[in-house]
This record gives C-alpha cells, sequence and structure tokens, in this order.
C-alpha cells in the first residue's frame, strides 16, 4: 500500500522539482537558516507531491488509455480515489504549514508567508487550470509554465522574504525554459497523448511550428538567464566567467530546438527533452557557484 502512495507521489519528479527551490535560496539568502531550508525542502515535495496526486486523480480515466500511464496505482485500481483524495489533501496541508513557517511575519493578508501563498498559487494553477486545459488546447503549455516555473522564485522569496526583480528574473529563466521541455515530452509522447484527446503539441502536428517556438522560447531564456551581467539586479551579480558559461549552455540547448526544427524527427525531439534535463541544473548550479567565488 505504501510503494502506491509513493507512486504517486512521484518522489523523483518532486525533488526534481524541490532542486529548483534550494537554488534559489541558496541565490537570496544573507544568513544561511537551516530551519527555513528544510522546511523549504521537504514543504516543497509534499507540495509538489500533492499536485501531482490530484493531477492523477483527475486524469485517472485517461491514464488508462495511455501506456505511459496505466500502471499507476488509479487505473490499476491500486487505491481508491477517496484514498488517493485524502492523501493528495493531507500532504498538501502540511506541505503548505512548513512553508508558512519560513518567515511568517512576512504574509498576505495577514493569512500566510509568502512562501505558503506561491506554494497555494503552484497548486491550484496546476491542478485546476493545466491539468484541465490538457483536453482543450495547447494553452495548457503556457498556462502549466508558470507553477512550473514558481520553484525557482519560491526558493529564494523563502530567503529573502522579499519578491522582486531578481525573484521575477529567476521565474522567467525556468518559465521560458519549460517551451523547449513541454514541447520535446510532447512530442516524443504525441501519439500516447492523443490516445487520452490531450492537446499537448502546439499546432497538433510534428512539425516546424512547435521546433520554431521551441526556438524563440529557448532564445528568451538565454537572454535573461545573462541580464544580470548587464543590468543592476538587486540580489543578482554574475561574472565575466560565469557570463560565458551560462550563454554558451544556452546556445547548446537550443540548438537542440534548431537540429529539431530542421529534422523534425523523433531523434531530435529526444535529444531535446534530454538536454532539457541537464541544461536547468547546469545552469542553476553555475549561478550558485559563481555567487559563492564573487
Amino acid at each position: 500500500m505504501i510503494r502506491y502512495f509513493g507512486q504517486l507521489l512521484k518522489f523523483k519528479l518532486s525533488i526534481t522539482v524541490v532542486f529548483s527551490a534550494m537554488i534559489g535560496y541558496l541565490l537570496g539568502f544573507d544568513q544561511f537558516n537551516l530551519h527555513h531550508f528544510i522546511c523549504l525542502t521537504l514543504g516543497g515535495i509534499l507540495v509538489t507531491g500533492s499536485a501531482n496526486t490530484f493531477n492523477q486523480i483527475l486524469e485517472r480515466d485517461e491514464d488508462k488509455l495511455m501506456e505511459r500511464t496505466s500502471s499507476r496505482p488509479l487505473p490499476q485500481g491500486n487505491l481508491t480515489f477517496l484514498q488517493a483524495f485524502i492523501f493528495a489533501s493531507i500532504i498538501g496541508l502540511l506541505g503548505l504549514f512548513l512553508l508558512n513557517k519560513i518567515n511568517p511575519q512576512g504574509t498576505f493578508y495577514g493569512v500566510m508567508s509568502k512562501s505558503s501563498f506561491f506554494g497555494l498559487i503552484s497548486i491550484l494553477l496546476y491542478v485546476l487550470s493545466y491539468t484541465p486545459l490538457k483536453r482543450v488546447s495547447t494553452i495548457s503549455i503556457f498556462v502549466g509554465a508558470i507553477p512550473g516555473a514558481i520553484p525557482f522564485l519560491l526558493g529564494y522569496v523563502a530567503a529573502t522574504d522579499n519578491f522582486d526583480l531578481a525573484a521575477g528574473t529567476l521565474f522567467a529563466i525556468q518559465f521560458f525554459w519549460q517551451f523547449p521541455h513541454f514541447i520535446a515530452i510532447a512530442w516524443v509522447q504525441h501519439e500516447d497523448y492523443k490516445k487520452a484527446g490531450f492537446k499537448m503539441l502546439f499546432g497538433g502536428e510534428k512539425n516546424t511550428y512547435p521546433a520554431l517556438i521551441s526556438i524563440i522560447t529557448s532564445v528568451f531564456m538565454i537572454a535573461i538567464s545573462v541580464s544580470p551581467f548587464f543590468f543592476d539586479i538587486s540580489g543578482l551579480t554574475m561574472s565575466f566567467s560565469a557570463l560565458i558559461l551560462i550563454f554558451l549552455l544556452g546556445i547548446w540547448f537550443a540548438f537542440k530546438s534548431v537540429k529539431l526544427y530542421q529534422k523534425t524527427d523523433d531523434v531530435s525531439a529526444r535529444k531535446l527533452m534530454l538536454a532539457s534535463f541537464a541544461y536547468l541544473p547546469i545552469m542553476q548550479i553555475i549561478f550558485v557557484i559563481d555567487r559563492f567565488l564573487a
């Protein structure tokens, strides 16, 4: 039974998401607070796991139709709707409670900390907007990129208790990164998504249109990622060596989108997908190393 709840949590995916929040914290703190960092990490995992579980609850019928998801606990009948719903609610509330322990004096409307507020927004957007929109339109990718970009921002806000231009810059980097990432996954899984009625690939076909969007958003991502070197963004600094590394890394990533545009095949899409998994943590680690070497 426990392993089925673990499958709902999607622990590996949750850890990947929370890694961005941890990096955001390391970029923002003045005095490292271990208690806050632990609350951020555990709270982030639980909030992400809650969103993943609610997503699987809403898509339990569609998951039966896709090879990739048919073995999940709900399609297999290993857990009931009620069990999954209670689990998602408990870990979601516990996650928000932990995030609320971070800088609770800086509240939105006197109700919750900024960290908890952004955690709640990520759950609501992911579950109530992104998930149902997947059946309607590829606008879901744009909507889904918002909660997907919140962790980087959330970590920085948890460290600084301040939602400013630096936090917005981190959000924007991860926001634009998600378009090539989503497009590559949607391309590779296109036939599976079609079985479930999900509209996940821009234009609906494997052609140059989604690849072009991937190139354009990659360019925006590169421009924003190197902006701290050229502009005075309080809280974010960048050395010349970091500028070169992040720029070259971004060019390498964007080149994968260019290859997809040229070849429009599954092999290129899979390479772009793998590159997206590599690009984000490497870029974030460069930011952190640069900060501590400055």
